[in-house]
């Protein structure tokens, strides 16, 4: 746990590589010093098709599922460490989001084979 998820307008590309941002919600979620390094899972899903608005421009939006359980307070603080490490990329002319959204903790399951 968690799940990043990593939804970005395809044009970025042009920019910045997937696995930087990757790379950099990796880093924030562990800064945040509430999951191991080897818990945290991330991917990244590049939209050919999107609009910010009634335009088309260019995002990053990222969704961090996670446990139920966490404070408000460490939701808040696992997104803006997640944010800090995106904004290091030093991209310009787009929007950078993120979001906490719990897992209901007894329905989640999973299996390791």
């Amino acid at each position: 746990m968690p799940h990043c998820v990593v939804e970005y307008s395809k044009a970025l590309e042009t920019r910045v590589m997937p696995e930087a941002m990757m790379q950099s919600v990796f880093e924030g979620a562990v800064a945040s010093g509430l999951f191991t390094p080897e818990a945290i899972k991330t991917r990244a899903i590049a939209c050919d098709y999107y609009m910010v608005g009634d335009q088309v421009a260019d995002f990053i939006h990222v969704q961090l599922r996670i446990l139920s359980g966490r404070t408000d307070a460490q939701k808040a603080a696992l997104a803006k460490a997640v944010l800090d490490r995106l904004t290091e990329l030093k991209l310009s002319h787009l929007s950078i989001t993120a979001e906490v959204l719990d897992m209901h903790k007894e329905s989640y399951a999973k299996v390791l084979l």
